[in-house]
């Protein structure tokens, strides 16, 4: 079967759904088709390992609407090859996919553990992966959260809160290793035991079997570990698979220019595909979080249509861990010069990250209404130093 639209967007996260909406705005005539794997219309993403648990959501509500943008949705189809010459897409069924523009927005997959897997071994990323999990996470449920990054953390405070018996297991030495200073790490490890997660620090899973009762993991210490069900934040690897078949620039995802736009004049990328350059860093890099995903969307969705200029955003995300919460601009990489200025000791205070006097990073530990400062911050040329820095975000409120 054939199709043709002016703008094609292949990719059904919330990139696309930004996209959509700012084409629409831009250019209200045109035809627009949106290409999805999954077969769930665009929904919001952090709900599934915040707001859902505590109940301030549901999966209903988490639904982006896009059809509004006047975009036809084709989902549980996959891209398969890329016709830039004939500006042409072929999915799985082998439908054709004829564009004017087009938008990859095909995200990434989640890594996966190195065992054969079955529905108690969950590498947590979508609303089925979010069914499964509170299928198992019942009073007293044995559950293994391995990984202790952004998606593991989150995943355990949400399961130790819905009565799961917790172990979380990580490769480095504490929660947000490489991430948060030192001595914070350390305390927010104290602060998931004392709300009754038990922390494998320093291990990885190497082996394991999955049966119909339950899952046996083998850790790199030879320890084994039997548990209900296992839940994987491992991060993810962006699908570029379409765009090398396609001859495009990769490059740890695809690579874009500063209006978003790939080798292909004809062609953008958006979202955790897209690796682009940010002057306030001074480097190319791709962001995984939410805000990224919207604002680069919209973003390319614009410049698309003609409108727009280059695409500047810093990357910010936040997090929810049990009652504690934080806002991040910028880089999060304690391997840089740390200045921490706290009016409550890991509790309520501001981390800057520097490099060269410059600040590349700003995480709000519990503060809130400082984002806008904190991007202020970064873009500003220094220098700066630890006196300087102290009591520059106001954090006393």
């Amino acid at each position: 079967m054939e199709h043709a639209y002016d703008y094609l967007i292949v990719g059904g996260g919330m990139a696309a759904d930004a996209a959509a909406k700012a084409i629409s705005a831009a250019d209200a005539a045109a035809s627009i088709g949106i290409l999805g794997a999954e077969t769930e219309p665009p929904y919001e993403r952090p709900p599934l390992s915040k707001a859902l648990w505590k109940g301030d959501k549901t999966l209903a509500s988490i639904d982006l609407q896009t059809a509004a943008s006047g975009a036809e949705l084709h989902l549980g189809r996959r891209a398969q090859t890329l016709d830039r010459a004939g500006h042409r897409v072929v999915d799985d069924r082998g439908d054709n996919w004829r564009y004017r523009r087009l938008l990859l927005a095909t995200g990434a997959s989640p890594r996966v553990l190195p065992f054969a897997a079955n529905e108690r071994v969950i590498h947590f990323r979508t609303t089925d992966d979010y069914r499964r999990l509170r299928g198992y996470a019942v009073e007293g449920a044995r559950i293994a959260v391995v990984g202790g990054g952004f998606i593991g953390s989150e995943l355990a405070a949400a399961l130790a809160g819905a009565g799961c018996k917790v172990r979380m297991l990580f490769p480095g030495a504490s929660i947000g290793s490489g991430r948060y200073p030192p001595t914070l790490a350390s305390f927010l490890d104290d602060y998931y035991r004392g709300r009754g997660v038990e922390l494998l620090s320093g291990v990885k899973v190497v082996g394991g079997s999955a049966g119909d009762g339950d899952v046996e993991l083998v850790l790199s210490d030879g320890r084994r570990l039997r548990v209900d069900a296992v839940v994987a934040g491992l991060g993810v690897v962006p699908d570029t698979a379409l765009v090398e078949q396609a001859g495009l620039e990769v490059a740890d995802g695809v690579l874009v220019d500063a209006r978003l736009r790939t080798s292909d004049p004809d062609i953008w990328a958006a979202g955790d595909l897209a690796n682009f350059f940010n002057p306030s860093l001074g480097r190319r890099l791709r962001v995984e979080h939410e805000n990224a995903a919207v604002e680069m969307g919209a973003h390319a969705g614009r410049a698309m249509a003609g409108a727009g200029g280059d695409y500047t955003t810093l990357p910010y995300f936040y997090s929810d861990l049990f009652d504690l919460g934080y806002e991040a601009v910028g880089l999060l990489d304690a391997r840089l010069q740390l200045v921490e200025d706290w009016s409550e000791p890991h509790r309520k205070g501001v981390v800057y990250y520097l490099d060269g006097g410059r600040v590349r990073g700003v995480l709000l530990w519990n503060v809130w209404g400082q984002v806008d400062a904190a991007r202020a911050l970064i873009a500003q040329p220094g220098p700066f130093d630890a006196a300087s820095l102290r009591g520059r975000i106001p954090h006393d409120g």
